[in-house]
C-alpha cells in the first residue's frame, strides 16, 4: 500500500512554518514571479531560502510554483529566475508549460520537475510523454474520476507519482483555465493575476430593460451564479490511496495560517490513523469532520471523484464562506513571566476566552489575562491588527501554536 505523502499551501513564511509543524510531508510555495497566484504574499528569494531550511531541517520538502502559461517575453526572466533557484535549492519546480519545462531542465536539472494541473493531465499517455521527457510527478486534473485516475496508475511506470488535489476551492473553469478575469478586468488567470471573478455577486438584467436588475436570491448574501463548492475528501481517503495517488494536495495559497494548520493537522491525523488501522480511522470520523468544519469553508463536494457533478456540484444554496472562529495569531517567544509573544491578527480583549490550536490535535480553552504592547505597556484591548503584543493566558502555549476565537 502506498504512503502518501501530505502537501500542503503556503502564503508566507509563517504558514509555511505552520504547515510544517502541523503536519505537512511537503509544502509548496510560490516566488514573485511565473506562478498562478500574483495576489498572495510569496516569497522573497530570502524568505524562500529561510523556509527551505526550515522545512529541510524538520524532514519536510518545498516545491517551488511556476505554473504560468509563458509567453515569449517571460522567457529570459524565466531562465534567470531557475539560475536563482539553483542556490535556493527547493525540491521540485511545479510547471505546466513545455518550454518553461524546457528550461528547468536545462537550467536546474537536479531539482525535480512536476508537471502542474493547468496542463490538462488527463489520461495516461500524457502522464507518460511527460515522464519520457524527465517529469517526475503529474499533477491530475480535477475533472478526473478516482476510476480514470486508478487507469493512469496501471498504465504509468511505478516511479512516476500522481498529485492530486483533495481538498480546498475549485475553479469552474477546466483545470483552471480561465478567461473571465481577462475578460472582464484585462488581468490574465493563466499569467497569475486571477481577479476570482467566479466569485462576483451577480444579477440578471433582461436586455430591453438596461440598468434594471431583476430580484434573483440565492441566500441572504446574493447570488454567485459561478462559485462552486470545496472540495473535501477527508471521509474517502481508502478510495484515494487504492487508486495509488501519491501526494495529497491541499488547495489555498491565499489562505491564512489558521486555515492552514486545521487542515493540515486533520488530515495528518486521518492518514496517520488509516495507516494505523482502518477501523480507527472510521472511530474519528466524527472528529475529522468537526476538526475540518472549524476553518472558513464553502458547502463541500467530492467532485469529479465519483463521476461527473450533477448541478448540485455548484453552490445554489449557501454558497459563501462560512466561518466559525477568528484567526488571533501564531505563539512565538515566551518571557521568563511566562508570557507569549504574537503578531496579532485580529481584535480581542482582556478577559476573553479563545483557544490555543496545538499540532497534535487537541485544542485548550484559555482566558486572556493580559496584553502588553511590545513597549511593555499595559493595554485593555488589542484592537489594531499586526501590532507584536505580550499576552498572559491561563493555559499553557508553546512555540508555533495557534489562537484562535469562537466568532
Amino acid at each position: 500500500m502506498r504512503h502518501p505523502e501530505l502537501l500542503i499551501p503556503a502564503s508566507s513564511l509563517e504558514v509555511l512554518k505552520t504547515a510544517v509543524v502541523f503536519g505537512a510531508d511537503a509544502v509548496y510555495i510560490g516566488g514573485e514571479a511565473f506562478g498562478l497566484r500574483a495576489k498572495a504574499k510569496n516569497f522573497s528569494m530570502e524568505d524562500m531560502k529561510e523556509g527551505i531550511a526550515f522545512a529541510h531541517e524538520h524532514g519536510v520538502k518545498v516545491y517551488v510554483t511556476a505554473n504560468i502559461l509563458a509567453h515569449n517575453g517571460d522567457l529570459a526572466g524565466v531562465e534567470a529566475y531557475f539560475e536563482e533557484l539553483k542556490e535556493v535549492r527547493p525540491d521540485a519546480l511545479i510547471i505546466a508549460d513545455p518550454g518553461v519545462f524546457a528550461i528547468a531542465k536545462r537550467v536546474c536539472p537536479e531539482i525535480e520537475r512536476h508537471i502542474s494541473t493547468q496542463a490538462n493531465n488527463t489520461n495516461y499517455e500524457t502522464y507518460r510523454f511527460w515522464y519520457e521527457l524527465g517529469a517526475k510527478r503529474v499533477v491530475s486534473a480535477r475533472e478526473l474520476s478516482m476510476a480514470e485516475i486508478k487507469e493512469i496508475r496501471a498504465h504509468i511506470p511505478d516511479d512516476l507519482e500522481i498529485e492530486t488535489f483533495v481538498h480546498g476551492a475549485m475553479c469552474i473553469s477546466y483545470s483552471g483555465r480561465c478567461l473571465l478575469s481577462n475578460y472582464f478586468t484585462g488581468r490574465d488567470a493563466n499569467q497569475g493575476a486571477c481577479t476570482h471573478p467566479c466569485r462576483w455577486k451577480y444579477a440578471v438584467m433582461e436586455e430591453s430593460r438596461p440598468g434594471e436588475y431583476l430580484p434573483i436570491e440565492e441566500n441572504e448574501r446574493g447570488t454567485y451564479i459561478f462559485n462552486s463548492k470545496d472540495l473535501c475528501m477527508i471521509e474517502h481517503i481508502p478510495d484515494l490511496i487504492d487508486a495509488g495517488i501519491d501526494s495529497f494536495k491541499i488547495e489555498g495559497r491565499m489562505k491564512t495560517a489558521l486555515y492552514v494548520a486545521t487542515v493540515a493537522r486533520t488530515y495528518r491525523k486521518a492518514l496517520d490513523d488509516y495507516a494505523k488501522s482502518p477501523k480507527l480511522y472510521q472511530q474519528n470520523m466524527s472528529w475529522y469532520l468537526d476538526q475540518i468544519s472549524n476553518c472558513t469553508y464553502r458547502q463541500f463536494t467530492t467532485g469529479f471523484f465519483y463521476g461527473k457533478p450533477s448541478a448540485e456540484a455548484q453552490i445554489y444554496d449557501s454558497n459563501t464562506y462560512i466561518k466559525e472562529y477568528t484567526y488571533l495569531g501564531i505563539i512565538g517567544d515566551t518571557r521568563a513571566d511566562g508570557r507569549v509573544c504574537i503578531e496579532q491578527r485580529n481584535k480581542f480583549l482582556i478577559g476573553d476566552q479563545i483557544e490555543i490550536m496545538k499540532p497534535d490535535g487537541s485544542n485548550v480553552t484559555t482566558t486572556v489575562l493580559g496584553i502588553e504592547n511590545e513597549d511593555g505597556e499595559a493595554m485593555e484591548s488589542a484592537p489594531h491588527p499586526k501590532q507584536v503584543l505580550w499576552l498572559a493566558l491561563d493555559a499553557q502555549a508553546d512555540r508555533y501554536d495557534i489562537l484562535r476565537m469562537a466568532v
